[in-house]
């Protein structure tokens, strides 16, 4: 235990994890300007009369009028200071719950790159990357070091690890190893430069299902290797560029990108920056060689260490939790967010609601959009969760207007990965007898049936 300790506290090179800072707040303050440039602001959260909500966040709302407008400025404010290093704790610990209220407030909205930012974000809370190249350094001499702890900067490549490998354990189910739903998506992009005219062969829907499934388990084992290094990062670019090519991924390349050359050794801005400015040094083998203090070994470090294990472990443990579900995750989608489940699925759906009187038994259909953005009701008929909530939303909606207590009903059919559809939920349950599903099986949505088509 006191040699991993000691590891755990071993100083390095602060370089890269001041460049892993920096390119955090500028791909952040290019996130939320992309909001006010989309207008997205508006569409997801002012103009909706209904926002989705994760299990037991019910409670949080959008700010009123032009609250959430307020609110990106102050995340643009916030990715500013954590880019300059000004306020730095502050700043950082403001930017996660900023950012995490958002993530929160309407589950419709949910990427697997959101919920890393928050986790990533609140892991900078406690990494001390503000010690140098920062306004707090600048304004705080006593506060200037060049290195860092190094479990500083295993956190954040443990969280880059955990998304690539989590990403290709994702993959290695019977749709995608058959191709699907890359097949699909390709025979939309012919028209792709250079390598479209090859979009519509077979061998190239496996090569890039494979290539994307040995990348994911491959590549972290490959940058930690310091002679594959190299090939490894010049294989994530070319990973990532493509990605971004050719889907709208929004800043999730980028930020892999940036993220990944955390695993290049600890002083590579500085003796990049060396050779370029013939001036600094790099002080990643003077300063790892400094003795191990007896002041390491004080409880608030064990606190530390214990704290990140606790955090790991539920990262690692989480994206199990469909294995506690039966049927295929894509389908009930009981354990798929939160599991780094990416570009995995083609899932459409059409459907119609029908509610019926409890008094009198008289029935009639809604109109969905009276209550939901096409952009939620696109989301909502694939995703069980979020058509209870909308049942049990319309019904009580209904009561509030008129005083009738009613029933609601769902025919629903869907289409995952190209297969054709099929029922979704049962027809004939009442909705709003059902409770919201948390860790229990749905018993109200029906089994995938339909076979993968083949080619």
């Amino acid at each position: 235990m006191r040699l991993l300790l000691r590891r755990f506290f071993a100083p390095v090179d602060i370089a890269s994890l001041v460049f892993v800072r920096i390119a955090f707040g500028i791909i952040m303050l290019w996130e939320v300007w992309r909001y006010f440039d989309k207008d997205w602001i508006t569409r997801y959260w002012i103009q909706p009369s209904f926002n989705f909500k994760y299990y037991g966040f019910s409670w949080v709302e959008p700010w009123p009028g032009q609250g959430m407008y307020w609110h990106f400025f102050v995340l643009a404010l916030l990715a500013v200071c954590i880019m300059v290093g000004l306020w730095y704790r502050v700043t950082t610990i403001l930017f996660f719950l900023g950012f995490t209220y958002v993530f929160l407030l309407e589950e419709a909205l949910y990427l697997n790159h959101f919920y890393m930012v928050s986790l990533l974000s609140f892991l900078l809370i406690f990494v001390p990357i503000h010690r140098a190249f920062s306004v707090d350094a600048y304004l705080r001499p006593r506060l200037q070091k060049k290195t860092s702890p190094a479990w500083a900067l295993w956190s954040v490549r443990g969280m880059i690890g955990l998304v690539y490998f989590y990403g290709g354990l994702a993959k290695l189910n019977f749709d995608w190893l058959q191709g699907e739903p890359v097949r699909m998506w390709l025979a939309e992009r012919t028209y792709f430069p250079g390598v479209g005219m090859w979009f519509t062969e077979e061998w190239m829907s496996f090569l890039i299902s494979y290539v994307g499934l040995l990348f994911d388990l491959l590549i972290v084992p490959f940058l930690l290797l310091k002679r594959t290094r190299p090939y490894a990062f010049g294989f994530v670019l070319f990973f990532h560029i493509m990605n971004a090519n050719l889907f709208t991924i929004g800043i999730f390349p980028w930020m892999m990108i940036a993220l990944t050359t955390a695993f290049f050794d600890p002083g590579w801005p500085r003796t990049l920056a060396s050779k370029f400015f013939n001036k600094g040094e790099n002080v990643e083998d003077k300063e790892s060689e400094l003795p191990f203090a007896p002041r390491e070994m004080q409880s608030e470090n064990l606190f530390l260490v214990a704290g990140f294990g606790v955090f790991f472990l539920l990262q690692l443990l989480i994206p199990f939790r469909h294995l506690l579900y039966p049927g295929n995750v894509s389908w009930t989608e009981e354990g798929h967010r939160f599991a780094w489940h990416m570009k995995l699925r083609d899932k459409h759906g059409f459907g119609y609601f029908t509610v019926r009187d409890v008094s009198d038994q008289t029935i009639w259909g809604i109109e969905l959009r009276d209550y939901l953005a096409s952009w939620q009701i696109e989301k909502m008929l694939t995703r069980p969760d979020m058509i209870i909530q909308f049942s049990h939303f319309v019904a009580a909606e209904i009561y509030r207007e008129t005083g009738q207590e009613v029933e609601v009903y769902a025919t629903i059919w869907v289409s995952l990965n190209g297969r054709d559809q099929q029922l979704f939920v049962n027809p004939n349950v009442n909705l709003v007898a059902q409770p919201r599903p948390f860790l229990q099986p749905i018993s109200w949505l029906l089994p995938l049936t339909e076979p993968l088509r083949t080619p």
